[in-house]
């Protein structure tokens, strides 16, 4: 198998230029995709091209992380149905850092034979001079062939338009490929669809100027089954890489939750399991689905793969938590990131000092019981819990040296319902 059959079995082919398969299967190219850093953290949408170059680089072929330090300062308007706001070029540099280091945990900087690089467009854009960029790009295309393509045409039917700054992005693009080819032997751009007129000016670029061959090759959009875009939690946001953005464990959730008719397809994109792998796990999924092993293998892989071993060690313990597990070795905040769903309430730290607090009031001051009387039977009936362990006496106190961290006290109410007491 080589990397074209490779890519086109996990699903990454949506289309390609004529000749893609046969280059692939004769020669060892180099090849780019741009990240434009308009954030300070890719997400887990990024891991579609990013998995995609990755595994073009265990073929033998050579990838380039374009990150866009020229053309995040003006953005594409691909996909979009408003301007998007201008960074300063110090914004930039910043989320450039944290793009690059969240780039390294999955292409391989460091082997000899084909290593990843990382290359900022600004170096070149920034020193390109207007009359430098309409003579020798701008000449070459008209405006009919740019308002042609699907990012344009789209905004212009909107009544706020498309500004010239968004409008010359495709030939910014066009020229990122062009001078790749030239400094760097980049001979194919992949992308998203959504970049295929793009990516398409940038080949045709390249052949009006040199007479030569670029090549092209787009993967599907990835959508969820509900039909929302890929990358989103439940709550609507993305799912970010970097761990201060969406904290490991949310991320091993997000993997976990995976829909049943999403999980094969996402083993395929984002783990490097193999196809009889794969293949059981499709297996177990019709036969067994309730267990969610496909689920639960797409979320340590994917987890390991970014955050590491220890992170998905701790995900799964607090995973466990939820499920009655003890909480020891639990941070802070990991308890928050755990029951940051959960009713909670707060408590002044008065309260548990001395005597403490009756256990009976506590959990009719949080609602888990209705009254002293439904406290009490629930307390007898063995079905409420403290920090995950079961309260057996009815005339208990609670003290703050049976808090977490002197922060937090977790009830539970039969099985799973939760509710989290901070310590103000």
């Amino acid at each position: 198998m080589n990397a074209f059959e490779e890519l086109r079995w996990r699903g990454f082919v949506y289309d390609h230029t004529d000749g893609v398969p046969e280059l692939l299967a004769k020669e060892k190219i180099t090849l780019y995709n741009g990240f434009d850093p308009t954030g300070d953290s890719l997400h887990i949408g990024h891991l579609v091209p990013m998995m995609a170059m990755a595994r073009m680089q265990r073929y033998g072929h050579t990838p380039i992380a374009l990150a866009g330090g020229g053309t995040g300062m003006v953005g594409d308007p691909s996909g979009r149905s408003t301007e998007r706001n201008l960074l300063t070029l110090d914004e930039v540099q910043a989320n450039l850092v944290r793009v690059q280091e969240q780039l390294s945990g999955v292409l391989d900087f460091e082997v000899k034979s084909n290593p990843a690089r990382i290359v900022n467009n600004a170096h070149w854009l920034t020193e390109l001079s207007m009359m430098e960029f309409l003579r020798d790009v701008g000449k070459h295309f008209t405006i009919n062939y740019m308002m042609a393509k699907d990012s344009v045409k789209s905004r212009l039917s909107r009544e706020d338009g498309i500004s010239y700054t968004e409008f010359s992005y495709m030939l910014l693009q066009a020229y990122d490929f062009l001078y790749l080819f030239q400094n760097h032997n980049c001979v194919m751009q992949m992308g998203g669809s959504d970049q295929w007129g793009n990516i398409l000016t940038g080949v045709e670029l390249i052949r009006r100027t040199t007479g030569q061959k670029a090549n092209a090759l787009v993967f599907p959009l990835v959508t969820q089954a509900d039909g929302t875009k890929f990358g989103k939690t439940a709550a609507g946001t993305n799912a970010w890489l970097a761990a201060d953005r969406t904290s490991p464990y949310r991320f091993y959730q997000f993997w976990l939750n995976t829909d049943d008719a999403d999980v094969l397809n996402y083993l395929r994109y984002f783990t490097w399991l193999d196809q009889p792998t794969i293949a059981e796990y499709e297996d177990k999924l019709f036969n067994a689905p309730e267990q969610r092993e496909a689920q639960r293998r797409l979320a340590q892989e994917v987890t390991r793969m970014i955050h590491g071993e220890t992170a998905v060690h701790k995900a799964e313990k607090a995973a466990e938590v939820l499920f009655g597990g003890d909480l020891d070795g639990l941070e802070p905040s990991d308890i928050r990131d755990i029951f940051a769903d959960v009713p909670s309430s707060e408590l002044a730290k008065t309260a548990l000092e001395g005597d403490g607090l009756s256990v009976v009031d506590l959990l009719v001051d949080t609602g888990l019981a209705s009254s002293k009387g439904d406290a009490r039977r629930s307390i007898q009936g063995g079905g409420l819990y403290l920090n995950n362990e079961r309260i057996n006496d009815v005339g208990q106190t609670v003290t703050l040296n049976q808090s977490i961290d002197g922060q937090f006290l977790i009830l539970r109410k039969g099985r799973k319902k939760y509710h989290l007491v901070q310590i103000s």
